[in-house]
């Protein structure tokens, strides 16, 4: 079984491949990953990757998908889910060749659809325990004693710099931009599915796992 999960920042996507990595014993390829640990092991493409990326350049779409195809060479287990990839038609393109190559296909493509405005107040509200991680909200998941930690008994808290609504913002509309492109090639092929991002995680992992098992 082989499917791209699409989905914004802050969608969940990390959480759904963890439990189908999990679940399922799939694979995730998350091309950033990869291309850190391909030029961090020095393998081919590694080495092709890291020449580019200090020269200032932007890995192309040919070497990025050397590295998929080197990884999925190494074996996949219960299948691939690919993250990240593609983001071009080009890149589309080349993951049917690779797949059509090594005698696979590809099955789905799962996008978490959500809720824009809901999915910034979502992010923009999150905070952690600065010492032991516990994470809370504004909104949905305040400390029950105000200002401390319900697990460590914490007094400090900490936000990520990136999570105000004009980053999210961006990120999103990056993220449509990169994905408006692929989506129309895959509906045409029927493998399109769409979860309701904005449930609750474990309906959000049910809704996959019917699609995967052909419910």
């Amino acid at each position: 079984m082989n499917i791209i999960l699409l989905g914004p920042p802050g969608a969940g996507k990390g959480t759904q491949a963890a439990r189908l990595v999990a679940d399922r014993g799939m694979v995730q390829l998350s091309t950033g990953d990869m291309l850190r640990a391909a030029v961090k092991a020095g393998t081919p493409v590694g080495l092709q990757a890291r020449a580019v990326m200090e020269s200032g350049g932007l890995v192309s779409d040919e070497i990025v998908s050397a590295l998929i195809g080197e990884r999925l060479d190494q074996g996949t287990g219960n299948g691939a889910i690919f993250d990240g990839y593609p983001r071009t038609a080009a890149q589309a393109e080349s993951l049917d060749e690779l797949l059509a190559a090594r005698g696979a296909k590809l099955d789905y493509v799962i996008e978490l659809a959500v809720d824009e405005d809901a999915l910034v107040e979502r992010i923009v509200g999150r905070f952690t325990c600065a010492t032991c991680g516990e994470g809370y909200h504004d909104k949905f998941k305040q400390p029950k004693v105000a200002g401390t930690c319900d697990v460590c008994g914490g007094h400090e808290f900490k936000r990520r710099a990136d999570d105000n609504e004009e980053t999210v913002r961006t990120r999103m509309a990056e993220y449509r931009a990169k994905t408006a492109p692929i989506i129309p090639i895959y509906e045409a092929r029927g493998l399109v599915r769409r979860v309701d991002g904005m449930a609750d995680i474990g309906e959000v992992t049910a809704a996959i796992e019917a699609i995967l098992d052909g419910r």
